[in-house]
């Protein structure tokens, strides 16, 4: 018998999260919560949605598992007060981990996680709370990722590389082994980081730049 998912969200990440944990997981979903203030629609991929302030009235914390399903946004704050939110309630935080991902942490992965399909995660690698690991990522051996981070598809975490709280790493972005980014760093799309990073430092890859050529005048194309 699968446990009962509440989702904190009614947005694409909510969606999203319904159909992975639907699909793919052990939990069945049963209901979506907003906060109150945000509460303009009673049913989400059919399912009924209710005032989060109220949330434990309708779906006990003893009966149901909960999932916070938000993004990156405010450097992950909102995901982060949102799940010690959930988690004052009592609930206990789902993670997902897709059967298409290569996990071989021997189970070193937090609550509140969303590991999509792809991922490659190397053995002795710790994941802690609150992580989201969009598809395709390779997390090398030995590394950490702290709380309440972000990374984006396809990036690239050498062996040993410590990450900490509520850091984002965009799409693309390579981490070589054996550094560390500091708390609430930002690391943009196709960044190259080769050395240790300062707490709240943003790193941005160089953009390509349009050439003055225009398409149309490209003739082995």
């Amino acid at each position: 018998m699968k446990t009962p998912l509440v989702i904190f969200g009614a947005g694409d990440i909510a969606q999203l999260a319904h159909y992975y944990f639907s699909h793919d997981s052990a939990y069945e979903v049963v209901a979506f919560c907003v906060d109150e203030a945000y509460l303009t629609q009673d049913h989400f991929c059919g399912l009924p949605v209710v005032a989060f302030e109220r949330v434990t009235e309708h779906y006990p914390a003893d009966r149901n598992a909960f999932f916070v399903a938000l993004s990156y946004s405010k450097l992950n704050a909102v995901r982060k007060d949102k799940y010690e939110a959930a988690r004052a309630k009592g609930y206990r935080l789902a993670s997902y981990v897709s059967s298409r991902a290569t996990v071989l942490n021997d189970g070193q992965v937090g609550d509140n996680c969303f590991i999509l399909e792809n991922n490659v995660v190397q053995p002795f690698v710790v994941i802690g709370n609150n992580v989201t690991l969009w598809s395709g990522n390779h997390i090398g051996h030995h590394s950490t990722i702290a709380d309440h981070c972000f990374l984006a598809s396809h990036v690239v975490v050498s062996g040993g590389v410590q990450i900490g709280q509520q850091c984002f790493v965009g799409v693309n972005a390579t981490l070589r082994d054996h550094i560390t980014l500091g708390e609430r760093c930002v690391i943009g799309a196709g960044a190259l980081v080769l050395a240790d990073a300062e707490s709240e430092g943003v790193y941005v890859g160089q953009p390509t730049q349009r050439s003055a050529v225009p398409s149309s005048r490209l003739r082995k194309i």
